[in-house]
């Protein structure tokens, strides 16, 4: 089956994951979900993860990260660019989620970033998804 989204696809099994405190999640291997697998990690959201090879696709393992009485660091993760309706921002534009305390994931032209390093790079891009 074809998936036409794979970073919503991939946003949603982290919320699937962090719903049922699951120590892994998979995720369909891309660039751009190996780059917000790589913000989500600089950032602290997420330990590690692993790219396995399936002589396919590839898949992601992420390993998740939980506070110290358990409960889970992303309290909610949503699309804000889609297929149907893409969302650009440029660098003043990009949001800061609960006053800087989230972050907004931005696909620039340089890479997958977090807002905090399209704001020291002084670049904007398609405003891919907002984690709080």
């Amino acid at each position: 089956m074809a998936i036409s989204d794979p970073i919503a696809d991939m946003l949603t099994r982290i919320r699937n994951g962090l719903r049922n405190r699951a120590k892994t999640v998979n995720c369909l291997n891309s660039k751009v979900c190996r780059g917000i697998a790589d913000v989500l990690r600089d950032e602290g959201y997420i330990t590690s993860y692993d790219v396995i090879e399936d002589g396919r696709q590839g898949i992601i393992r992420l390993r998740m990260k939980y506070g110290p009485s358990g409960e889970a660091l992303i309290s909610r993760i949503t699309r804000s660019s889609k297929p149907g309706c893409r969302v650009y921002a440029a660098v003043d534009e990009i949001p800061r989620p609960l006053q800087g305390l989230g972050i907004a994931v931005v696909s620039t032209s340089r890479g997958v970033l977090s807002d905090r390093k399209c704001r020291t790079e002084r670049v904007g891009g398609e405003l891919l998804c907002v984690v709080e």
